[in-house]
């Protein structure tokens, strides 16, 4: 199954200036990728790729990496747009919010979350460090902080991307670890049924009913309270 942890990045106030140009190039990149896949109408990563791939490496400077996580961030948000029309989330197709979202490119924002392919980070588990690909090259000794169990789980379970974010003024990297599901240490020989009925709350298998007479009484309660007529005696109309 996977697992996601979140740290807490602790830069320096230059490698918070190299965090905070590398986010911004990818998402000004991303955004005229976006430009790029509505006016040719290619939504598909390897698609979209071949169309701007060298660009983004050259116009903004991303490695290899980088450009390509660009492309696929970007048909994500497609796919997400999609995902989002159909459920009816922005109303019918002549609603203004719906005609927003389907006539222009979408815009990604400058802080917007980027992914990290694991060969662009490395972890210093003991020091509580991370290398940290960035414009500037690789930032090292990013000191990062996080839970004593997410902390475990980063040292046990290496492989995985990560994204990098920036919220209310702080860094972070989410990551994502593939964990081993953990075996069943005893085999199930026993089943306990149970049946949900309108007079009683629940009968088991075993015999067992609960007729739930407590709530019951309470529901009568709040029944009698809400009745309009709650109160009013033989000369109350009077």
């Amino acid at each position: 199954m996977k697992l996601t942890v979140q740290v807490k990045l602790l830069p320096t106030p230059v490698q918070a200036a190299a965090l905070e140009e590398t986010l911004h190039a990818c998402n000004q990149a991303a955004t005229w990728v976006s430009s790029v896949a509505f006016e040719k109408d290619i939504k598909r990563n390897f698609a979209l790729r071949e169309h701007t791939y060298t660009k983004v490496k050259d116009r903004w400077g991303l490695g290899a990496q980088a450009a390509q996580h660009v492309s696929k961030k970007t048909c994500d948000a497609y796919r997400t747009l999609r995902a989002n029309l159909r459920a009816g989330n922005l109303g019918k197709a002549s609603f203004k919010r719906y005609r927003r979202a389907v006539e222009k490119p979408i815009a990604l924002r400058l802080e917007g979350a980027q992914p990290y392919h694991d060969r662009m980070l490395s972890w210093r588990d003991a020091e509580h460090t991370v290398s940290i690909w960035t414009l500037s090259g690789r930032m090292k000794n990013v000191a990062f902080t996080a839970a004593p169990e997410h902390l475990a789980r980063l040292a046990l379970y290496r492989k995985g991307e990560s994204d990098l974010l920036y919220r209310d003024g702080m860094w972070f990297l989410t990551v994502t670890r593939e964990v081993p599901e953990a075996e069943l240490s005893t085999r199930v020989t026993q089943f306990l049924g149970i049946d949900l009925r309108i007079v009683n709350i629940a009968t088991t298998s075993d015999g067992q009913t609960m007729a739930g007479r407590r709530l019951n009484r309470g529901r009568l309660r709040e029944r009698t309270l809400r009745h309009p007529d709650r109160g009013r005696g033989p000369s109350s109309d009077r």
